[in-house]
């Protein structure tokens, strides 16, 4: 025992004899530990020699209770049953025990999941009192009730003793609990805390066991729902094993060191800090080892020796992958932070540099009115270096986070809840379109899943795919969720270029946005560039407009506020808006009407707002236009009919107009037409449209019935058609080629209006699309190859109004180069094509400047288009093209260009995918390769079309979800939500009766080309002024103008052979016009159109005098002589009557699918084709410029 006894020092001020009590500590916890690890194995020890007793009584009962029988078994089984329900009685009450400690421990309950984190969160604050205490000496006296830390460190044990036996009664197997972690930890600091109450003295000891509690750290937060991601929950468990191990080593250290070797008497012990230690741990985990600090206790450097093989080792591979995975930790992957009063949208899908660039030009382009908006990109693809330097230049406004909108944490960190809406991005280049638009979808049910409210726009490839959309129970297109198809609007664009060449160039325009770039030169990009500087607005009416009809109030917009409106948002009497084109004279503008406006900056707009009779009415600057003082009035004309939605004007009547009017159309209601009972009547069984009434139908038909042989095409006179050269397979993406149908077949044309369409491609992939083309009439088909020049010929593509070259396989090539080849190759091929034979050009053209409604002097004597094969077929350019222009008060003088045997002026449209390949189109231009698209001669002229220029509807959607909507009434030809819905459930048209409700949807305007070479504006087409030319359509024919398509080369003084035309987009008053110029205008339907045609036979029982049947330039002929009348009731009995007779003939035709019963086509209600207006017959009489104008009266 002397041994044991030191010298007094003040490590030990307590006891007189300075006697240690170390062992008393360390006992306790021995005692604790063994004693009960040697109860739990008797336990088990007796409980096995019990089983295996009991086995064996168990099995000479059975064999004694077979043996008895069951007479005797029946007294001995009683007592056997109640001493086992007893036994199943106890377990029961023991499994009870069981169950209620382990939900008390488990963080599957809300009770488990507050201890758990309570007893962690004690464990801690025991390890903080740890680290308190060790500034004390490793032994010391203390008083428990004076001394605070003692005393709340006991409290902390008593919790931590009550835990112990919760789970001590939870665990299954008690002997693993015993020697558990967590267990040994509780076993050497709980006993000795009582043990230093029961002393007055503290000993230091093992209480650093503590910090092996930080193991479970990660548990903790994922109880908490903190930790979710794999990378997080590995780093914090590197991290808290890493930390828990350094500071319990660093504990021992501490210990042994303050207090010496047992066997030296504790005399080489040394004075070092518990950080020291911590020091020297780490310094010897990385093999630094500085010297400053070292062990001098054998305890001491036998622990290091062992301790620097696992801490090297630890640090070694801990450290390296805890700095990788910091390192790789997200970038982007913070969250959204909302600035108060400032809106956010988040922007999804296809994030790449060009996609975002070209949303970015577009979306916060000066043009546009503050754009107060924050954009918010998430992708699930961190940006690279060029993309990333994007979203730094633009810091203030655009912000980047990494993560998916299908995970809905990510739509949290975003803000989607609060976003002002969602925008979704298409790869538009995509090999498997249907892939990629069953992705967008997936990501509009994540975000609609999310927050059903939130308005989202999406880009969608295959329109097909849009039906899926209707499916999604939140989608509402009503709140602002839009669809933009790119293959419906695309299509669209092309099938308007083939009304109106140059228009798909005029729309993409005008709601993109482009600055103004000023040219001094007198060159056509001049003039084209200043009309690319406009876009599209919309900007409610000012009530000084109330009561005006709606060509009054867009004279006035053109002349005193300069601008153009082309539309306004009606709301009817059931106050349900609806958006009308050029609605005409019968509508009266009302309060807080919704224009449409063409303008070159927002500014502009506001004029139509602010605009007041009172104070403005005199001034001549619309810049001088601001908001005045005066309160609002409504100023009404002198006689104030009263205003009638369109539908009620086709039930009640058209309005009379006062006889000191301009001649304008109107509306009448088809069964009050005197004489049209008769053909209503037969009509009425007859299904011509679909069931919505706004395109052409027919029964469907299979595909063999419109497959043409190449020596068929042959022996049909083809012309005013349409070619369409289409590359696919059978393996190739389907691009939807009923959108390219469909506005070719819109109601508001005449049934001998529509261009007959001829596909020319495999027949194995339009079979594919044949289902949804069944439907529509004049369709051919003929398989082939659009580079096989035979198959070209064949389908008179020197005759067609207008060539369309599409391909299914762009998508398909990795090299973008070599994305468009087919496209550029069949357009090379067909420039460089020769006609050798030639038509007369009196025979070919000498009714080609007749307009629809307004024929020659009797409709009986205008030649019809002419079937038959002629003797000869016009040269590619199939008129004369103009090189002189007219002079005042004269016939236009012309030259005929004798390059009549090129393909090159065969009017064509060519689908690109890569914006760069457009500098092969065209040999003759000077593009350069690095020029942006609409910089370019083809897209300028109308004549190249890609669907980049589609990505500027996004934000132009955005801002304005009108503005789709108009674009989509445009190029569809009248495709509406409901229809949407039809074709979602069936997949196709619908054939309907016609009924004056869908025969009222034919009443609307469509787009054409109005030509000034003669009609009653020819005097304005030599130097007229283009604002007198724009107030005479208007107010006479109720025809609104907002464009021009003039030859390039018409600002130059010299003769010039070329043809190439481009586009002029709004100019202004004084602009001066040259004949040449095509005029774009939107034009109302012509009910005297479908009259005219009852008087004549058919096309194909003709073959004289005929004519080029197609076109889509419109001359307009003048007022004076108004002597046509419509037939009189008996001509048209006679008229139906043969129509009847007709009705049983069944006569194969290789050019139509019309029927017999159908009206004759009559040529003299086509347009022309845009080159015809380039050429004019110089036989052309001068008596025809000036025919006659019918009454107006519906078709049905």
């Amino acid at each position: 025992m002397d041994a044991l006894i030191i010298p007094v020092t003040m490590e030990v001020p307590c006891d007189s004899r300075g006697q240690r009590m170390w062992w008393a500590f360390l006992a306790s916890s021995m005692v604790t530990f063994f004693g009960g690890l040697f109860i739990i194995l008797l336990w088990r020890t007796l409980k096995y020699l019990w089983t295996v007793c009991c086995h064996c009584g168990g099995k000479t009962k059975e064999a004694q209770k077979i043996n008895n029988g069951s007479s005797q078994a029946d007294g001995t089984l009683k007592p056997v049953d109640e001493k086992e329900e007893a036994v199943a009685a106890e377990v029961g009450w023991m499994t009870s025990v069981k169950d209620w400690a382990g939900v008390m421990i488990s963080a599957q309950t809300l009770t488990g999941r507050v201890l758990v984190v309570l007893v962690f969160a004690l464990s801690i604050g025991a390890l903080v009192i740890y680290f308190i205490d060790s500034s004390n000496p490793i032994e010391s006296c203390q008083n428990f009730y004076k001394d605070f830390t003692l005393q709340i460190d006991m409290a902390f044990n008593v919790f931590f003793l009550l835990y112990f036996g919760l789970r001590f009664i939870a665990a299954n197997d008690k002997l693993w609990f015993w020697l558990e972690v967590n267990s040994v930890v509780d076993f050497f600091t709980v006993p000795p805390v009582f043990v230093s109450v029961y002393l007055n003295r503290s000993w230091l000891g093992l209480r650093f066991l503590r910090a092996l509690r930080l193991i479970q750290f990660s548990e903790i937060l994922q109880f908490l729902n903190i930790l979710k991601t794999s990378n997080s929950i590995k780093l914090v468990n590197l991290l808290s094993i890493f930390i828990s191990t350094w500071l319990t080593a660093a504990g021992f250290i501490h210990l042994v060191e303050n207090s010496g070797d047992p066997w030296e008497n504790f005399q080489n012990n040394q004075a070092l800090t518990y950080w020291e230690c911590v020091y020297l741990l780490m310094v010897t985990m990385s093999t630094v080892g500085y010297g400053d600090v070292y062990a001098k206790t054998t305890l001491g450097r036998l622990f290091m020796v062992f301790f620097i093989l696992g801490g090297l080792a630890m640090f070694a591979s801990y450290v390296p992958e805890i700095i990788e995975l910091i390192g790789n930790r997200k970038k982007y992957g913070g969250s959204y932070s909302a600035v108060s009063g400032r809106k956010h949208i988040v922007v999804c899908g296809h994030i790449t540099l060009e996609s975002v660039s070209n949303f970015l030009k577009d979306f916060l382009h000066k043009d546009r009115d503050d754009v107060n908006v924050e954009i918010v990109f998430l992708h699930n693809i961190s940006p690279n270096l060029e993309l990333e330097a994007l979203f730094k230049r633009h810091f203030t406004q655009v912000e980047f986070y990494q993560g998916s909108v299908l995970n809905p944490h990510d739509l949290a960190r975003v803000k989607i809840e609060s976003a002002d809406a969602c925008l979704i991005l298409a790869n538009k280049y995509c090999a498997d379109p249907d892939a990629e638009d069953a992705s967008n979808i997936m990501r509009v049910i994540s975000i609609k899943n999310y927050h059903p409210k939130i308005r989202i726009i999406t880009q969608m490839l295959q329109y097909h795919n849009k039906a899926h959309l209707l499916n999604i129970p939140s989608w509402n297109w009503k709140e602002g969720d839009d669809a933009i198809c790119l293959a419906e609007l695309k299509l669209g664009f092309i099938a308007q270029s083939c009304l109106a060449q140059g228009l798909s160039t005029m729309l993409a325009n005008l709601f993109s946005m482009r600055s103004f770039i000023k040219i001094e030169e007198d060159t056509w990009q001049k003039y084209y560039l200043e009309g690319v500087s406009n876009e599209m607005y919309t900007e409610y009416l000012s009530s000084a407009f109330v009561g005006l009809s709606f060509p009054t109030v867009c004279e006035l917009c053109f002349v005193k506020l300069k601008l153009l409106m082309i539309a306004i948002e009606y709301k009817s009497a059931n106050r349900e808006s609806r958006i009308l084109i050029n609605p005409g004279n019968h509508l009266k503008i009302q309060e807080g009407t919704l224009g449409f406006f063409i303008a070159s900056d927002a500014k502009e707009v506001k004029r139509a707002f602010f605009y007041c009779k009172a104070c403005h009415d005199d001034i001549t600057d619309p810049k001088r236009i601001k908001k005045c003082g005066c309160k609002r009035l409504i100023y009404f004309e002198d006689e104030q009919p009263s205003t009638l939605s369109p539908k009620k004007k086709q039930r009640n009547g058209g309005m009379r107009n006062s006889p000191s009017s301009s001649p304008k159309l109107m509306r009448h209601d088809p069964l009050l037409i005197p004489g049209n009972e008769q053909i209503d009547n037969m009509d009425s069984n007859v299904k011509k449209y679909d069931s919505t009434g706004m395109f052409h139908w027919c029964a469907p038909k299979a595909i063999e019935k419109v497959i043409l042989t190449r020596s068929e095409a042959a022996m049909t006179v083809l012309s005013g058609h349409v070619v369409v050269c289409i590359f696919g397979d059978v393996s190739s993406a389907l691009i939807g080629l009923r959108n390219l149908v469909m506005p070719l077949r819109a109601s508001n044309f005449h049934y001998h209006e529509l261009k007959h369409i001829v596909f020319v491609g495999s027949i194995e992939y339009l079979k594919r699309e044949w289902e949804t083309l069944h439907n529509f009439p004049k369709v051919s088909i003929l398989p082939g190859t659009p580079l096989s020049r035979a198959d070209l010929r064949a389908v008179n593509i020197n005759l067609c109004d207008m060539c369309v070259i599409l391909s299914a396989n762009q998508n398909n090539i990795d090299d973008t180069s070599l994305q468009d080849k087919e496209c550029i190759l069949a357009s090379l091929n067909i420039k460089s094509m020769q006609f050798d034979d030639s038509i007369g050009v009196l025979q070919a053209n000498s009714q080609g400047f007749t307009p629809p409604g307004m024929d020659r002097s009797s409709p009986d004597n205008s030649p019809v288009h002419g079937m038959l094969r002629q003797p000869s077929i016009t040269t590619g350019v199939n008129i004369p093209i103009i090189t002189e222009l007219a002079k005042p008060g004269k016939l236009p003088l012309v030259s005929v260009n004798q390059e009549k045997n090129s393909g090159t002026h065969i009017l064509m449209i060519t689908e690109l995918v890569n914006d760069t390949n457009v500098q092969f189109l065209d040999q003759d231009d000077d593009d350069d390769p690095d020029t942006e698209l609409y910089l370019t001669q083809p897209f300028a002229c109308g004549t190249a079309f890609a669907v980049s220029v589609l990505d500027s509807l996004m934000s132009a959607t955005y801002f304005n979800d009108n503005i789709l909507t108009l674009i989509r009434t445009l190029v569809t030809g009248g495709a509406t939500p409901e229809l949407e819905a039809l074709i979602a459930e069936e997949n196709a048209l619908r054939g309907g009766y016609s009924t004056p409700q869908t025969l009222a949807n034919r009443d609307r305007c469509r787009v054409a080309q109005l030509a000034l070479l003669d009609g009653p504006f020819a005097d304005l087409g030599d130097g007229g002024c283009y604002g007198d030319l724009f107030c005479k359509a208007l107010k006479t024919y109720n025809m609104l103008c907002f464009g021009i398509y003039r030859l390039r080369d018409a600002h130059l003084s010299t003769p010039s052979q070329c043809t190439k035309r481009y586009v002029i987009t709004n100019p202004p008053y004084e602009f001066e016009l040259v004949p040449t110029d095509l005029i774009f205008c939107l034009m109302q339907f012509d009910h005297n159109a479908g009259q005219s045609r009852a008087s004549l036979s058919h096309s194909s029982h003709s073959s004289q005098s005929s004519s080029k049947k197609s076109s889509s330039v419109h001359s307009i002929p003048s007022t004076a002589n108004r002597t046509n009348r419509p037939k009189s009731r008996e001509s048209r009995d006679k008229q139906n009557a043969t129509r009847m007779n007709r009705m049983g003939q069944a006569e194969k035709k290789w050019f139509t699918d019309e029927p017999d019963n159908a009206y004759p086509r009559n040529i003299q209600i086509k347009p022309m084709s845009t080159h015809m207006a380039n050429q004019i017959n110089q036989y052309k009489s001068t008596s025809s410029l000036i025919p006659p104008i019918r009454e107006v009266e519906d078709e049905c």
